[in-house]
């Protein structure tokens, strides 16, 4: 009897705790199927055009529809600055999985964009596979010899085609609410390439809270800064201009983080955990 009382207490409590998680990972398990699904049905046109950044253009028409179904409302600021035809390094910093979501809004008005992401994503299949052929770039964070090639690649693409590199210098996902060092990467391309530097600031997640698993919809601005140029500039400069980057994008960040900040109660469940 004892034996099913435990067996029956553990079940409860396991019953209870999955309840729990479905509950703040249910729009996120929602977002990989949806995005999952339609990259397995837009193989078949990639094809016709491998690894061709444009691709993304067409493909993220579909795939950012999936923000109305997990509730999120993404305010742009700065569209016309991403709308220019000019190849460029694009920084920002990153929060959440949703971030890419936030990117499919720029394709539709930016000549050309192309991700650079981890390797590891290209193993989430059929959406990394998919990713690939869609122009994005994956990265071996491991082998630093392949990486430099991986990114030299990229780099070329920025050159011949006017293309727009995505990174997230940051390296992985923050789920604090402030920015991250930066890793050195995007910076070293910048430069080597004379290309400019266009900084864009996600601001916090208030609608998400691991602390107390709060997860609902909400808005979230997105930031883009003017350009920063690198003419003129020498891999010795590279530690100068990635504190200068990190600080203009701070200043935005926080700026913003109140803005939003003032919208909500000051019991906010958001606001739970992150009081310093």
């Amino acid at each position: 009897m004892e034996v099913w009382l435990l067996i029956a207490a553990a079940t409860c409590v396991g019953l209870a705790l999955a309840r729990r998680w479905i509950a703040f990972n249910w729009r996120a398990i929602l977002f990989y199927i949806y995005t999952s699904f339609f990259s397995l049905l837009g193989i078949p046109y990639f094809l016709l055009r491998p690894c061709d950044s444009v691709n993304c253009t067409h493909w993220t028409q579909i795939l950012r529809l999936c923000s109305y179904l997990v509730g999120i409302k993404w305010e742009v600021r700065g569209m016309k600055i991403m709308s220019q035809r000019r190849g460029c390094v694009v920084v920002a910093n990153h929060q959440s999985s949703f971030d890419v979501l936030g990117m499919f809004w720029f394709w539709p008005w930016s000549y050309r964009i192309a991700a650079v992401a981890k390797k590891e994503i290209f193993y989430a299949w059929p959406f990394g596979l998919a990713a690939w052929l869609a122009g994005v770039v994956f990265i071996d964070r491991i082998n630093s010899e392949r990486a430099r090639g991986q990114l030299a690649h990229a780099a070329r693409l920025m050159a011949k085609d006017n293309v727009k590199l995505w990174l997230f210098p940051e390296g992985t996902r923050n789920k604090r609410r402030c920015l991250m060092p930066f890793k050195k990467g995007a910076f070293h391309v910048a430069i080597a390439c004379q290309a400019p530097i266009m900084p864009v600031v996600y601001s916090p997640y208030y609608f998400i809270n691991p602390h107390n698993k709060y997860h609902t919809g909400g808005k979230v601005v997105i930031t883009v800064l003017p350009y920063i140029e690198t003419k003129g500039l020498t891999l010795d400069d590279v530690e100068d201009l990635m504190n200068r980057v990190k600080s203009e994008m701070e200043k935005v960040y926080f700026k913003v983080a109140e803005e939003l900040k003032a919208e909500l109660p000051p019991d906010h469940p958001g606001l739970v955990g992150f009081e310093d």
